[in-house]
């Protein structure tokens, strides 16, 4: 009723049967507008999603959750299948790994101090050790991975990007039996793409403690 009542929903017929008017498009339009994503993380993107040829997102922290606001979807038959909006744990994932290991101590200590652990795959963290040790790792390697942590049977290869202070992950994410032997190569083009749309020495200069590999001259 309240919906209805300020013009979202309208009952184009006495059945209890309601639909969406065009103000949500208006009000969407709206928000994209006030914060677009910024086009230099949009071409980065662009340029990934062609040169792996499996799933991009770009995400953002939202609370316990990364959030999808931007998912350009692989071309193949069988691909990871996210949309924008979709949230996934931080905790548990390569996006949301690359997004923690981007944050102060503290803060990363009282967040994983509220975390509800729960197994979703093989490859899920299950104690504040279990995700420091995750994190830590993908530091050291250069790039965040997961396989089977969230989704079973689903791998992704992650990486933070800084803009304006706002800390996004980069996720180049698709089936374990296609990905897996793949990571180490796509790792290596999302650091070649990084080094191409934001400058060689980016991930060295604004992103905290990642290794990060010689790049050809």
């Amino acid at each position: 009723t309240t919906l209805t009542a300020r013009g979202y929903l309208y009952e184009p017929e006495a059945k209890g049967r309601f639909y969406p008017t065009p103000r949500w498009l208006s009000m969407a339009q709206a928000i994209t507008a006030a914060e677009p994503l910024p086009e230099q993380l949009l071409r980065l993107a662009r340029d990934l999603a062609m040169r792996t040829g499996e799933t991009l997102c770009l995400g953002s922290a939202s609370g316990q959750k990364v959030v999808f606001l931007e998912v350009i979807p692989s071309p193949q038959r069988v691909r990871y299948a996210a949309e924008v909006g979709q949230q996934v744990p931080l905790h548990a994932t390569a996006s949301g790994h690359a997004i923690l290991s981007q944050w102060s101590q503290s803060q990363r200590e009282a967040f994983l101090r509220r975390t509800t652990f729960e197994r979703y795959g093989s490859g899920t963290p299950m104690s504040v050790e279990a995700v420091e040790g995750q994190m830590s790792a993908g530091l050291a390697r250069g790039w965040f991975r997961s396989a089977s942590n969230y989704s079973v049977d689903l791998g992704g290869v992650a990486l933070p990007v800084a803009i304006a202070g706002r800390i996004y992950s980069v996720t180049v994410a698709g089936p374990l039996n296609r990905i897996t032997g793949e990571m180490s190569a796509i790792a290596r083009e999302m650091h070649d793409a990084v080094a191409l749309h934001f400058g060689r020495d980016y991930l060295s200069r604004e992103i905290r403690g990642l290794t990060t590999p010689p790049l050809p001259r």
